[in-house]
């Protein structure tokens, strides 16, 4: 009998964009998505590839990890790009939360390191929300 998770296929299918800036990390939190049933759809180490990845797949992107600090400077641009392309956004970091700028504050936060349920959780949570404002808009 194989191992799945409480809440199946909550991600099955869907779009997730990487933006995380060490790449051992990057690929851990890929397979962790992959393992979910989503699709990694594309990853950034920095943010001007990450901006121009929105700028130009924002149709294919159903949720975006952003890892908070990228080389030292905050991700919070691509997390704008996003939003305003009605992408919701999932920041990830190793820092607390008192270190997110008090707009963003109110986005989901994955503490490094996480576990699967945690990144499953708020990448779930995000595109619920997603999905809801998408019906009430439409």
């Amino acid at each position: 009998m194989g191992l799945t998770m409480g809440n199946d296929n909550r991600l099955a299918g869907r779009g997730v964009f990487v933006v995380e800036d060490e790449p051992l990390v990057a690929l851990m939190i890929e397979a962790m998505i992959e393992e979910l049933g989503a699709v990694v759809i594309g990853s950034a180490r920095r943010l001007p590839d990450a901006l121009d990845f929105v700028a130009a797949r924002h149709q294919e992107i159903d949720v975006a990890l952003l890892d908070l600090n990228l080389g030292g400077i905050a991700s919070y641009d691509v997390a704008q790009a996003a939003s305003d392309q009605g992408i919701p956004v999932v920041f990830s970091t190793g820092y607390d939360d008192e270190a997110i700028s008090e707009p963003w504050r109110s986005l989901p936060l994955l503490s490094k390191p996480f576990q699967l349920a945690q990144l499953e959780d708020a990448l779930a949570s995000a595109v619920v929300t997603r999905r809801a404002r998408g019906r009430a808009q439409g």
